[in-house]
């Protein structure tokens, strides 16, 4: 990670799968210049991984509250990801 970056981990629960909640991550993610990934988890829940600098970490955190038109958040849990993280953002 590059000297001023952060990385986190964020796990999103509520109505965010089938709901176009990923395809709107990423270009979220790309506007903000992250790179990183967001998937699908099989209990239903959403997971990205991001990297960046902290002002567009954060606000890309607090747009995974909001989500795309049709989701419905019922909670986001975040924490500190210290591994590496690819350039580039991912949809898997």
């Amino acid at each position: 990670m590059s000297v001023g970056e952060q990385a986190v981990r964020c796990l999103v629960r509520g109505r965010v799968q089938g709901v176009w909640y990923r395809a709107t991550a990423k270009k979220q993610a790309q506007r903000l210049n992250l790179r990183g990934w967001v998937k699908n988890l099989p209990d239903g829940r959403v997971e990205a991984v991001i990297a960046g600098l902290p002002q567009a970490v954060a606000e890309f955190c607090g747009w995974l509250w909001v989500g795309p038109p049709d989701a419905s958040v019922t909670g986001v849990t975040i924490a500190e990801w210290s591994k590496e993280v690819s350039p580039g953002f991912e949809m898997t």
